[in-house]
């Protein structure tokens, strides 16, 4: 069995977990200004409650994207960072891989619909298939980003995800809205088991050569362009 040590802070819930003798011990903490110095002594911690150092672990993953732009990019640089005087592999693991996960663990489902809020009116989401007899995801629909109405997985689906509750409104007639597990967030206790599978079929790469996973170049609204969506969403108000 894999040791691996994960790190997911792609959106406000910062967390870590070890995977060690099958287990996972996990902590998290929310606040998204304080993910950098969060990660860290949560590692430590884990590290510690299980009685093993970090050159112990077979390897670093890490939530890559898409998220918070900052968010990934800090899980990015504190794995390659753990891993890199090690010379430990580096697992990437897909933040919308990890919900979809998470929605398998609690509610047993075979096909998902992952869509997170990415801000600014948009989604990030993704489709994914388990399959039983690989044991091992299918993805139907690549990440995205996305208006919630450009949404559209195919045939019937467990979607999951707090872009479900941001844009509740705007889901509130589609099929899959019905049932939707809008708590479900990235985490490190899936990104782990997620790492181990990919370890075990020879993913993992160099510290140097991780990346995150970006889909949005524009990272912000410009004052013009907030102060438009203002006066849109003020006007619609009075039409309604």
């Amino acid at each position: 069995m894999s040791t691996i040590i994960a790190i997911e802070t792609s959106t406000e819930l910062a967390s870590a977990a070890l995977l060690h003798n099958g287990q996972v011990l996990a902590h998290e903490a929310s606040g998204a200004q304080t993910h950098s110095q969060t990660i860290l002594p949560m590692v430590q911690s884990l590290l510690a409650a299980a009685g093993i150092p970090l050159s112990r672990c077979d390897a670093v993953a890490f939530g890559a994207g898409p998220g918070s732009f900052t968010g990934v990019r800090t899980a990015c640089g504190i794995a390659q960072g753990l891993a890199f005087g090690l010379d430990l592999p580096v697992v990437p693991v897909v933040t919308l891989l990890a919900m979809a996960q998470a929605c398998r663990e609690q509610a047993q489902a075979r096909n998902v619909l992952a869509v997170l809020d990415a801000r600014m009116g948009e989604v990030y989401w993704a489709q994914y298939a388990f399959d039983d007899r690989r044991g091992a995801w299918e993805t139907l629909a690549e990440p995205a980003l996305a208006l919630p109405a450009d949404v559209k997985p195919a045939g019937a689906t467990l979607a999951c995800g707090n872009g479900m509750t941001a844009y509740m409104a705007a889901f509130a007639d589609r099929p899959f809205a019905a049932g939707a597990l809008g708590e479900i967030l990235p985490h490190a206790a899936q990104v782990a088991r997620l790492a181990a599978a990919s370890l075990a079929n020879g993913g993992g790469v160099a510290a140097r050569e991780a990346q995150p996973i970006y889909l949005r170049n524009k990272v912000a609204l410009t004052t013009n362009e907030r102060m438009l969506a203002k006066a849109e969403a003020a006007g619609a108000g009075a039409g309604a």
